[in-house]
């Protein structure tokens, strides 16, 4: 496990580096929030344009690497910790590949934003759903609702389902790239999907055990 960590922390890290060699040649105004078209529609300025996201993402893996060691039912959260470490992983990637990005854009080179960014928002997608199959009953990580909170078997066949649904969501996200005009909506509508039925199906199978 403390390769994992290593590597965490390496790509904690590393944006700092690249927004301190990029600084004086960043604009003074930086473009920060794109709309689901792709247009920019947010500017900062220099400091906060090129350090907020690797201060959020140092932040957010200092916070992931606290949780197994804070919660309550550490003993089922370390039963799946190291699929939980690699979905660490591959969340600093994915804040790293969005950070290259906002750094191309406003270094001039034009693209559209929402196609670059949703095949990498479909294997995020897919790794949640691998993470979820494996993860075990604990207060921070997974599909919490009342009922997986309450029952050890509410919580694993309500994961054995979200885990695919995750997965299929992460796929028609990838497939979106090829229909860029709506590429927002193989994103938005899937994920949604997938808590929506997700939270019925605990309640369905709490009632259901509980009978």
């Amino acid at each position: 496990m403390k390769a994992y960590i290593i590597v965490i922390l390496i790509l904690a890290i590393l944006p700092f580096f690249v927004s301190i060699y990029y600084y004086p040649s960043f604009p003074d105004n930086v473009a920060s929030h794109w709309n689901a078209e792709g247009e920019v529609d947010g500017y900062m300025g220099k400091f906060w344009g090129l350090f907020l996201m690797p201060i959020v993402g140092a932040v957010i893996a200092f916070l992931c690497l606290l949780l197994p060691n804070i919660d309550p039912l550490k003993k089922n959260f370390k039963k799946s910790q190291k699929s939980f470490y690699v979905f660490i992983v591959f969340m600093m990637l994915f804040f790293i590949y969005v950070y290259f990005l906002t750094i191309q854009w406003n270094l001039g080179i034009r693209f559209d934003m929402t196609t670059a960014i949703t095949p990498a928002i479909g294997v995020l997608f897919v790794v949640v759903g691998f993470m979820v199959g494996k993860a075990k009953r604990n207060w921070f990580v997974g599909i919490r609702t009342p009922w997986t909170l309450s029952s050890d078997k509410v919580w694993d066949r309500t994961h054995e389902l979200g885990s695919k649904l995750f997965i299929i969501s992460g796929i028609l996200a990838i497939v979106g790239v090829f229909f860029s005009e709506y590429a927002i909506y193989f994103i938005m509508v899937p994920i949604l999907a997938t808590v929506l039925i997700s939270f019925i199906y605990s309640y369905y199978i709490y009632r259901k055990i509980k009978k």
